[in-house]
Parts: structure tokens; C-alpha cells; sequence
């Protein structure tokens, strides 16, 4: 392999990698907003972000709705069932003081829960993908080549994460948001209502999950499987930090430049691989992630 090709590998893997890695990074800031209110890892963030592309698929064919209502109703859908999930599911179980692993399987419980419902309808029965909103028209970008919907959904994805960082760090319920992450009981003493904030983060998350559905699936098949994509939004959790949300974002773009990466250099096959060892390496130079805080011990 000449300079001249690596050189365009690399560059190619990286922008692609950026693109892919900003759909993780959104994943990623879901799962890391609910960890650090809840303390429970949410382990049906894969099913929720599946049941975004579903829903949208469902009114584009099935009811053969456009785009201009499609986008506003599968957000809103996707957000609704998150709350209701939290609300129904997982306050009753804190209520009756139910312990993490309940709660863990609770989010198992989930994810099982709209896999199976997917199936039971049969949309799940054919791979299919949603038409682009944008032409894929090619786009030259130094040596390496990008499509028109590889640069919007960059873009958005950007727009979206700085959006909820102005949210957490200039409106008062982002505030509450991060006091109920830092401290329950203190954030509780000042009046902020846990059950409220913590339905609130689960809706986001919902929001978060379905926008990153419809941003990804134009370019990938949609089937109820489609869900792993969620295991490297973790990765990029752990890689980044998982208490921190700039360090999602950060292991979100790691992890996708590191796929891509080792398509091109490596093999296609060792794609699957890359994460986990990114996982490791973190894991055993610096346990807490890129920007996560010197690990606690919590007293019992």
C-alpha cells in the first residue's frame, strides 16, 4: 500500500467515521443522561431507538404520510412511550423501593417487550430503509468521498448536541437535570421533584433516540436487530466517560473513526472487534473514560 493510499484511507476513515459517530454519540448522551439520574443503565436504549425507525416506516408506507408529518409524530410518539415506560414501569418499582437489578431488568423487560412487538406485526419481516429527505449526491471533501446525507446528518446531529448542552448548562430544567445527576437527596432538600426530572430525562431520551432513528436509517436496513447499534453507543459511553456528557460525545466519534478505520486498513470482518477493544484499552489505561471523574466509592 503506497503513502498516496493510506493517506486516503485515512481520510476517508475519518470523515466517515465521523458521521456514523455522531448517530453513536446522540445514542451514547441518552444512555449516559439516564444513568447519571437514575443510576440504572438503560439496557432497552437499542429497542427504543429501533421502535423510532418503525414508527416512521409505519406512517411513511403504511399510511402513506409525508415527511413534514412524519418527523413531528414519530418524536413525539417515541417520546410519549418513554415517559409512560418511566411513569408506569419505573417509578412504581423504585416506589415499592426496588433495588438497581430490578430496575436493570426492567429496561431488559422493555427492550424484549418492542422486539417482540415488532415481530408480532409483521414490519419486522422484511429489511427495509427510509427514503432520504436530501439528494446522495456525492461530495469531494479533500481526497475522500461523502454523500449530501452523510454531511446532514453530521450536521444535525451536531446542532442537536449542542442544543442539549445549552439546554443542561442555561435553562433551569437542564440545571435540575444535572443537580438531580450530581446529588438526589440535596436536589430533592432544594424542592426539585425526582419523579418529575426523572420522567423528563427519560422522555429526552426517547426524543434523542427516535431523531438519531431517523437520522441513520436512509443509509442503513431497518430490522428489529437493529438494535445492537446501541452496544456502540455503550462503547462510546464507556470510552468517552460514562458520567460524562461531553465524553459521550467524544467516545460516540472515537468509535466510529475506529470502525472505519479498521474496515479500511484491517478487514471488514474485524469491524465487529474494534469496539470491544477500544472498551478494553480503556478500561485498563483509565477506567473512568476520556473525561470521567476519579472514580467514588460510594458507603452502604
Amino acid at each position: 500500500m503506497s503513502l498516496s493510499d493510506i493517506w486516503l484511507f485515512l481520510q476517508q476513515g475519518v470523515l466517515s467515521g465521523l458521521v456514523t459517530g455522531s448517530v453513536y454519540a446522540l445514542l451514547a448522551v441518552a444512555i449516559v443522561a439516564i444513568f447519571k439520574t437514575t443510576d440504572v443503565p438503560n439496557f432497552g436504549q437499542g429497542e427504543i431507538f429501533m421502535m423510532g425507525g418503525y414508527v416512521a416506516l409505519m406512517l411513511l408506507l403504511g399510511f402513506g404520510w409525508s415527511y413534514a408529518l412524519v418527523i413531528p409524530v414519530t418524536l413525539m410518539v417515541v417520546t410519549l412511550g418513554c415517559v409512560l415506560f418511566q411513569r408506569v414501569v419505573m417509578e412504581r418499582v423504585t416506589g415499592s423501593r426496588g433495588v438497581g437489578v430490578q430496575l436493570v431488568i426492567a429496561t431488559l423487560g422493555l427492550a424484549y417487550m418492542l422486539k417482540g412487538l415488532v415481530r408480532q406485526t409483521g414490519l419486522g419481516d422484511t429489511p427495509r430503509s427510509l427514503p432520504s429527505l436530501v439528494k446522495n449526491d456525492a461530495i469531494i471533501i479533500g481526497d475522500a468521498v461523502l454523500t449530501q446525507l452523510d454531511v446532514a446528518i453530521f450536521v444535525v446531529a451536531v446542532v442537536v448536541m449542542i442544543g442539549l448542552f445549552w439546554m443542561f448548562n442555561s435553562t433551569r430544567i437542564g440545571k435540575a437535570m444535572r443537580a438531580v445527576g450530581m446529588n438526589p437527596r440535596a436536589a430533592q432538600i432544594v424542592g426539585i421533584r425526582l419523579s418529575h426530572i426523572r420522567m423528563m430525562v427519560w422522555g429526552l431520551s426517547g426524543l434523542i433516540s427516535a431523531l438519531a432513528a431517523l437520522l441513520i436509517t436512509p443509509k442503513v436496513l431497518i430490522t428489529p436487530d437493529i438494535a445492537h447499534i446501541a452496544i456502540l453507543a455503550y462503547a462510546a459511553a464507556i470510552v468517552g466517560g460514562f458520567t460524562s456528557l461531553p465524553g459521550a460525545v467524544i467516545g460516540g466519534f472515537v468509535i466510529g473513526v475506529i470502525e472505519n478505520l479498521v474496515g479500511l486498513f484491517i478487514s471488514t470482518n474485524a469491524i465487529v472487534v474494534a469496539p470491544f477493544l477500544a472498551i478494553l484499552i480503556t478500561l485498563i489505561v483509565r477506567p473512568q473514560g476520556l473525561l470521567g471523574g476519579k472514580p467514588q466509592v460510594k458507603k452502604v
